[in-house]
């Protein structure tokens, strides 16, 4: 449990999270949040859990990888006020990016952000939907500071501790709503 999140709270987002074996290949456990993101009470549940845990970080902006992390990225936003950064596919964006490269647990991408997105010595939280082998995360974090900004802290709804991810993202902070051990 993340401090300031119920038991509760935590047990009912769980509860909508689907897992769909050998996806996108066999042998990974795939972890469906759209029940979760379908259902309006665990939906509000699992953004006021992520609001709750990283309310002590100080910082400006959200940086959030599409798809699914736009929706928690943008929902934490708008809770807090705060400036939106998109990372995307490569060739996505319109105007000058940056990028970084990294591996999946099943293949490799890249991230771009538009290269004024993030002014020098911003301070930004890095949010995402799940936290697997940490290589988005830490494409994310490399944008952050390729622009000149600060990595605040990194969060996310789910984090996959037995892919030791958390590893790849030190020194950041890292918060997760739930966490599975295997």
């Amino acid at each position: 449990m993340t401090d300031g999140v119920s038991s509760g709270a935590v047990e009912e987002i769980e509860r909508h999270i689907r897992e769909v074996p050998d996806f996108p290949k066999p042998g990974i456990s795939f972890k469906d949040i759209t029940p979760l993101i379908e259902d309006g009470p665990a939906f509000h549940a699992a953004v006021d859990g992520m609001a709750r845990a990283t309310e002590s970080i100080d910082y400006s902006r959200i940086l959030s990888a599409e798809a699914r992390g736009f929706v928690f990225g943008t929902a934490l936003a708008y809770r807090a006020q705060k400036g939106l950064v998109l990372a995307r596919r490569p060739d996505k964006l319109p105007r000058k990016t940056i990028s970084a490269s990294y591996e999946l647990e099943y293949g490799q991408n890249s991230l771009e952000v538009h290269l004024d997105a993030i002014a020098n010595g911003t301070r930004v939280l890095v949010v995402d939907d799940l936290l697997a082998t940490g290589g988005t995360a830490r494409a994310m974090c490399q944008l952050v500071e390729n622009a000149g900004g600060i990595v605040a802290g990194v969060a996310f709804l789910i984090e996959l501790r037995f892919l030791g991810g958390r590893e790849l993202l030190n020194p950041y902070p890292v918060t997760s709503l739930i966490a599975y051990d295997d």
